[in-house]
C-alpha cells in the first residue's frame, strides 16, 4: 500500500520527519531517552545523537533533562518541542489530506501496470 511520509528540510543538514517525531513522543511518553530509543531499536547513543541534533536546530531545546529524586531523573519534552510535535503532526495531516486522491491513483496504477515477467 502507498503511503506518504512528511520530512522538512530546515537549517543546512537539518531535517525533521517521521522517524525523529516519533521519538520525541516516545520521549513524552516514557520520560526517558534510553527507552524510547530501545522502543524503536535504536542504540540509546543514536537517539543521544538525534535528540542533540534536534535541540540544536532550534533556539531553545526541544527535550530537556528532569534531575534526579525519589523518582530518578529522566527526560522531559519542552513547550516547544511538544509545539514542534503537534505542528509536524498538523502538516503531515494536511499533507495527507491535499494528495490522498493522487497517491490513490499511483497506487491504482501500480497495480495495473504488467510486471516484467508477463
Amino acid at each position: 500500500m502507498a503511503s506518504l511520509s512528511v520530512r522538512i528540510d530546515l537549517a543546512p543538514g537539518g531535517r525533521l520527519g517521521p522517524g525523529k517525531i516519533e521519538l520525541l513522543e516516545k520521549i513524552a511518553a516514557l520520560g526517558s531517552i534510553s527507552a524510547a530509543g530501545r522502543e524503536m531499536d535504536m542504540s540509546y547513543r543514536r537517539a543521544w545523537e538525534l535528540v542533540e541534533e534536534l535541540n540544536a536546530l532550534f533556539p531553545s531545546p526541544l527535550v530537556s533533562a528532569r534531575s534526579g529524586g525519589r523518582h530518578g531523573g529522566g527526560t522531559a519534552l519542552t513547550a516547544l518541542g511538544a509545539c514542534v510535535v503537534a505542528n509536524y503532526r498538523t502538516i503531515e495531516q494536511a499533507a495527507d489530506a491535499a494528495t490522498r486522491a493522487a497517491v490513490a491513483e499511483l497506487e491504482a496504477q501500480l497495480a495495473a501496470t504488467p510486471t516484467a515477467a508477463e
